[in-house]
Parts: structure tokens; sequence; C-alpha cells
């Protein structure tokens, strides 16, 4: 009860810290900003409701993320109006904002490019003759240049957007590579003001591909994750596998279950990405000697051409991972009886509502029982879908950080990344475990994935109920129930 209030306070200290930083850019700002309040609104509205032990049914339930869906939906409207208004209504020739607040507006946000006159090129890194080649891509009827000013191994070129986003940066990139061929890579961004800006890389920035020694560490890392899925397995039937490893093949169902969510995660990413034309990295498996493993990293070795892709590749990790673990808790509730493999107490199930629920519906009376027997998979499909809660957690490189980003941006995904690893420390004061993930994001997951060629273009709506759909299903495994609420559920006694 007492976490659960220090989470609702640091969740409406952020909305505050984020007002306060939005009030410089004006109407745009605040909209901006008016969309992370109704992106956590609901979740605050039902945590805070769950706290005080209130209990919103599924239909409330569906009606808030509708809602927050629409509304969300609406402003994002209203911002890119205002914006075309704001562009529309600047003289062509007018200079871009003045070069102090220019220097933030960075392709990245922890690499800001260095202020320079317009017509000072000679501290841009691209040569001379390709400049011009780039400047004379432009023009009225796409992207109306004012200014370019040097960034990291290229340039920004800001300016004015004449068209439709997708269409505009499909033409100025067929005419870059007709110019110079396959050397560059044009973006379209938003810069700090909500304005699209064009950034020009070599191809030499694109992403690295992996390297041999980084392909021995994965191999490592999934070596190690095979030792932890057994002693997870282990730990699970009462005995130390490093004590006693003449018994691993008790342990070994344990981990063929875990490496089957897993490979099924992986599987969903790699299909989708190949759909694509994507290369991804291998898996980096994390290991974990408490559920075997928390799931793994997996970098982008190639440009996403726009904001739809990173979101189904992102998504369809956690789907098939899930699909699957849901499947084992299912199936396991299913086969549990009297006399089956594990008994555990009753009061277990009240350490998820999602789990919980479903152990309800199909256990019955069982969980008012002091100790409930289950079939192994249940168990498994349990650890499956925590594994794949926490890699939908709103925050950095995650694939729940990754849909936050495609859906919402990158300045609301930094937002959630502060506010997952407030939550995650202030839950590590109850269990350890919460603040090893929380290392894990600090150290190898806080910052989001770079730009998208288009990153102006938003995905589709269903894709933006899907991204809240899945925040809502983690959220309901990684949650206990309430007392009252397991109570009234007849679980636990």
């Amino acid at each position: 009860m007492v976490i659960t209030g220090l989470i609702l306070l640091a969740a409406i200290a952020i909305l505050v810290w984020g007002y306060r930083r939005a009030q410089p850019y004006g109407s745009v700002g605040v909209l901006a900003w008016l969309q992370s309040v109704v992106l956590m609104g609901p979740w605050l509205l039902f945590f805070g409701l769950f706290a005080l032990g209130i209990y919103i049914n599924l239909a409330g339930v569906l009606l808030l993320l509708l809602g927050s869906t629409g509304l969300y939906i609406y402003l994002g409207r209203r911002l890119r109006a205002l914006g075309q208004d704001m562009l529309s209504t600047q003289r062509p020739t007018a200079a871009a904002a003045e070069p102090a607040a220019g220097d933030r507006d960075g392709f990245d946000a922890t690499d800001q490019p260095t202020a320079a006159p317009a017509d000072s090129s000679a501290a841009i890194s691209i040569p001379a003759e390709d400049l011009a080649q780039i400047e004379g891509i432009f023009g009225l009827d796409t992207y109306f240049r004012t200014e370019t000013i040097p960034y990291d191994q290229g340039a920004i070129f800001r300016g004015n957007l004449r068209g439709e986003p997708a269409a505009t940066r499909a033409q100025l990139a067929a005419a870059l590579e007709e110019r110079l061929g396959d050397r560059y890579r044009l973006f379209l961004v938003e810069n700090l003001e909500q304005k699209p800006t064009v950034v020009v890389l070599p191809a030499t920035a694109d992403p690295a591909i992996t390297t041999p020694t980084q392909w021995a560490l994965a191999g490592f890392l999934a070596i190690a994750t095979i030792f932890t899925g057994l002693e997870a397995g282990a730990i699970l039937q009462g005995f130390d596998l490093v004590q006693d490893f003449s018994r691993w093949r008790a342990a070994l169902p344990f981990l063929l279950a875990l490496l089957a969510i897993l490979i099924a995660h992986e599987a969903g990413h790699w299909t989708t990405a190949r759909r694509y034309n994507i290369r991804l990295s291998p898996p980096f498996l994390i290991p974990a000697w408490q559920i075997g493993a928390f799931g793994s990293l997996t970098r982008f070795e190639s440009l996403l051409p726009n904001r739809s892709v990173l979101f189904d590749i992102a998504l369809a990790g956690p789907a098939a991972g899930g699909l699957v673990s849901l499947a084992m808790l299912v199936g396991g509730l299913l086969l549990s009886h009297p006399g089956s493999a594990f008994q555990i107490p009753a009061g277990f199930f009240q350490g998820s509502i999602l789990i919980g629920a479903l152990a309800r519906v199909v256990l019955g009376a069982a969980l008012q029982e002091p100790l409930v027997d289950i079939h192994p998979l249940t168990i498994m499909g349990w650890l499956g879908l925590v594994i794949t809660a926490l890699n939908l957690m709103p925050a950095g490189q995650l694939d729940g950080g990754r849909m936050v980003q495609a859906i919402y941006g990158r300045k609301t995904l930094n937002r959630t990344t502060v506010f997952t690893l407030v939550v995650l420390a202030l839950v590590s004061l109850a269990n350890p475990l919460a603040l090893y993930w929380a290392g894990v994001i600090f150290l190898l997951q806080r910052a989001p994935e770079r730009p998208c060629l288009n990153d102006i273009s938003e995905p589709n709506d269903a894709r933006a109920a899907l991204s809240l759909l899945a925040l809502f299903l983690a959220l309901t495994v990684l949650l206990p129930l309430t007392p009252s609420l397991a109570g009234r559920l007849g679980i636990g006694g």
C-alpha cells in the first residue's frame, strides 16, 4: 500500500516537472504535455483506486483504454494541425530559431549539434562538394532549407516542410541517392519545437554489425542461461543443482519450457524483422538465478524506415512469447488436480492480478485451501508471463520502451523511462529482484533507439490501442492483488 502511494506521488511529480519543461514552448509544448497526461492518467486512476481496494471491472478497464486512446489521437491531430499552421505562417526566407535555441535541436538527445553560422561549412564533416549536392536536393515544393549546421559526422538542415512527411522524405532520399549514390542517409525528424528537420549522415554511421567478440559473448550468455535455467528448475523442486548436479535431469523440463518461451519471443522479433528486411543482432540472453532468465537484449543492425516498423518488431516478440507462456499457464491450470506434482500456498496466487484471476476461473474453490496442487506447466507459464511483462516495461530499449517510442515519441519515452526506474527503485524495497532489473535497464537499455529514417509519421490508431493493451496486460501480470480483492475473489482462504 505504501509502495503504491509512493509510485502515485512519483508519477504526479513527473507530470508537474514535465509541465514546467513544456511551458517555454507555448501551445505546442502544452499539447505535448497533455498527451503525456492522457498516457499516464488511466493508469494513475486505475491503480489509485486499486490501492484503495476499489476494483474496476473489465468493462471499465476497456472504457479507460478506449477513452485514453481516443483523446490521445485527438490531441495528436491538434498538435499536428498547430504545427502545420505555424509552418504555413512562417516566411520562407525567415531564418530558423536563433543559434542559442538551435544548439538544442539535437538529432539525438545525447549528442547535440554544435552551433555554426549558416554560411560556414568548414566545421561540417561532409566534404564541400558533397554538401553542395545535398543542399541542391531541397526545393520550394518539398523542404525549404533555411540553415545548415554541423552535427556529428553529418549536418542538420533546418527549414520548412512543404508536403506530407512520408512522401517528402521518400522524394528527398531518392534525389540524394541519385546524386551521391548510397553514401548518405537522410532522416526526417522533429526538433524540440516539434518542427520537421532534415538530418543527413554518412553511411559509415549506420548501425554496427555484430563482431566475432560479440557473437562469442552471446554464446557465453546462452550457456550461462542454460545453467541458470536448470538451477531455477532445481530450486523449484527443492534441491541445489550445484550441490547435487546428478539430479539435473529433474530440472530439464523447466529448462526446455524456458527455452521454448525465449525462442518464441526471439522468433517473433526475427520473423517480423525479416518481413521488413531489417537485420537484428543475435539475442544476448540475461541469465537470472531466481527465474532462469530475464529475457534478452537484441540490437537493430539496420536503419528503420518508420515508427510503424519499430512498433511491429517490438510487439512481435512479447506477443509470441506471451502467447506461449499463457498457453502453458492455462494448460497447466487445466491439468492440475489433487495429487499434481507441485503444491504451493494459495496465497501465492495473490501475487498477480491476471494469474490470480485466471486461477480463480479454472481452479475455483481449490484456491481457498491452504495448499493448492498444480501441474508444473502452471509454474513455467507463470514465469514466462513475468519475463514477458518485464520486457514490456516502458523504458529505454526494452520492447515496451520501443513501443512507447514508436507510438508516443522519444520525449514521452524519456519520461516513462525515468518513471519506470523510480518505480523499480521503490519496489526493490520489498523485492531485491526489481533492483537488479533496474540496474540492467539503467546500465544497458536506458537510451531510446536511434530515430527512424521517417521519424515524423505516427503509427495508426490500431497500433496505439495495441500498445496500451500490452502495457496494461504487463502491469496486471506484475502487480499483486490487494488483500480485500483477493478475499472477494476467494483466493487464499
